[in-house]
């Protein structure tokens, strides 16, 4: 009995391997996102012929490591022209990389890291794993809306702007809590000796 469950187990874990073709992943993604990023990549393929790529890591490099050098490992997996979205949680890093240097004028990566680094960086009861499964299907969907727009294509499976309207919301409510504990805390017991003062 345990021998065809380890086989089924096998074959699944076998099929989702194969079938994983955009993530490249040591179980940091979840299947369901995993899941979102192939569409959007599969979309991106066809629609541009770029392919684009999430890296997920456990690995850990040295601080001065050069991502491009720890990229030809997966080199052999990645299809050009590619662009590929490094992430290495053990080492906080998190980085895009090209094949081919014109494609670097095709995204800004300022804002696509943006998209990963506010969710991976707030400070909410959301589990590491939800984390990481929304920062990297973010930025992967900015970052191949991005690639889709330098070449005047539209892409239908990527998530739109609304994300990040409720991400700007939920920063926003975190400003105006930060604003009202410093009112509770200081400005109105300074404003009351104040006003007591003067009566």
């Amino acid at each position: 009995m345990r021998q065809i469950a380890g086989a089924t187990l096998l074959m699944l874990l076998l099929t989702l391997s194969l079938s994983a073709h955009y993530l490249i992943n040591d179980h940091l993604i979840s299947p369901k996102a995993g899941d979102v990023i192939e569409k959007i990549g599969s979309e991106l393929q066809q629609k541009t012929g770029i392919h684009a790529y999430v890296i997920a890591s456990n690995d850990r490099l040295d601080k001065r490591a050069n991502l491009y050098e720890y990229v030809k490992k997966y080199e052999k997996q990645l299809s050009r022209p590619w662009a590929a979205i490094l992430f290495l949680p053990n080492n906080k890093r998190l980085g895009i990389l090209v094949s081919d240097p014109d494609l670097k004028k095709a995204y800004k990566a300022g804002r696509v890291k943006k998209y990963a680094i506010d969710i991976l960086g707030s400070a909410d009861s959301n589990s590491q794993q939800s984390k990481y499964d929304v920062a990297m299907v973010q930025a992967y969907s900015e970052l191949a809306d991005e690639l889709a727009a330098a070449k005047k294509v539209k892409l239908t499976q990527t998530i739109k702007n609304e994300g990040q309207w409720i991400i700007k919301i939920i920063t926003w409510l975190v400003y105006l809590g930060a604003v009202l504990v410093f009112w509770v805390y200081f400005g109105r017991p300074i404003y009351m000796r104040i006003r007591h003062g003067k009566q």
